[in-house]
């Protein structure tokens, strides 16, 4: 799906191309790309990098084209091993094209689309535009950071009540999610740096890339707390976990050695060997009482020495 963005003096369609105006391709089609390929002769290789999921933020130039790879948050819809992950937005310019592909459906360009419609003042140029598509995706990195915070928070409820593998896989799965927040977050970084030197900035430009290295800067910090605070948590239920087992192995331990003296005399007794009680008739009711005096024995010592 395309559309067609006049961002002279408000963000709003228009039903076809004009100079200057901003290209949002979503999701395209096969139509899609051939539009772009023959009508705009962008390079195949750029659609085909951005359709890539793995591909790294960066910038390239190529024909007169340039490309920009930027990593943006994307919350998957069905049930994932990571449900929360990153996924690259292209940027595409040349002299009056400005067009941005993305191959999925996120909440951060219907939110992007519909807050520079509020603010009503449009984009000064493609450089403006970039840029703010930068501090959005930080903003969104934020945003999504919280909902990963709070999903952590649960999981602990549910682990203090008791341990269970659902909450554990859970919190794995989380994990897995920060390490591709940061990941990309850091190549977004490093992105704006180098685009700092490649792109004409001016002043008020040069004052919208310092919101967007603070807020940067906040997500990538809250990353790594939220990452450390994970993965604290994962060890010490880890231990919990150990320390159950040991426990739980040493009673059981504890309880064979028990039922081994009842067995030992039982079998002592029953041997086909003279021991003096063949004839007895309590011979029976000696060994049973042997057996409790020993194994309560037994019980005292071990609860004596806290392995009971």
């Amino acid at each position: 799906m395309r559309t067609f963005w006049n961002i002279e003096n408000n963000l709003k369609a228009i039903n076809e191309w004009q100079p200057n105006c901003w290209i949002q391709v979503t999701c395209p089609t096969d139509e899609d790309q051939q539009l772009l390929e023959q009508e705009y002769n962008i390079p195949d290789y750029f659609l085909s990098d951005i359709s890539d999921t793995d591909e790294r933020a960066r910038y390239e130039y190529d024909d007169g084209w340039m490309l920009i790879i930027l990593r943006i948050p994307y919350v998957k819809e069905i049930r994932s091993r990571t449900p929360y992950t990153t996924v690259p937005l292209g940027i595409i310019h040349k002299r009056d094209v400005t067009i941005t592909v993305c191959y999925y459906e996120t909440n951060m360009m219907i939110d992007f689309v519909s807050f520079q419609q509020k603010r009503g003042v449009g984009f000064t140029d493609y450089v403006d535009l970039i840029f703010r598509l930068f501090l959005s995706s930080a903003v969104w990195y934020l945003k999504r950071l919280k909902q990963i915070n709070s999903l952590i928070e649960k999981a602990k409820r549910n682990l203090d009540q008791g341990v269970n593998n659902e909450s554990l896989i859970g919190l794995s799965r989380l994990q897995d999610s920060l390490t591709y927040f940061i990941t990309s977050i850091r190549g977004n970084e490093n992105l704006l740096q180098k685009l700092k030197f490649k792109l004409q900035v001016d002043e008020l430009d040069a004052d919208l890339i310092e919101d967007v290295n603070i807020e940067m800067s906040q997500a990538r910090e809250t990353t790594n707390i939220y990452s450390d605070i994970l993965e604290s948590t994962m060890d010490t239920y880890s231990s919990i976990i150990n320390n159950n087992m040991n426990t739980t192995m040493r009673t059981l331990t504890s309880v064979s050695i028990i039922m081994m003296f009842p067995t030992l005399i039982a079998s002592l007794f029953g041997m086909n060997l003279i021991n003096g009680m063949e004839r007895s008739p309590f011979g029976f009711v000696i060994a049973i009482v042997i057996s409790v005096i020993v194994s309560g024995l037994s019980w005292w010592i071990l609860r004596y020495k806290r392995l009971l």
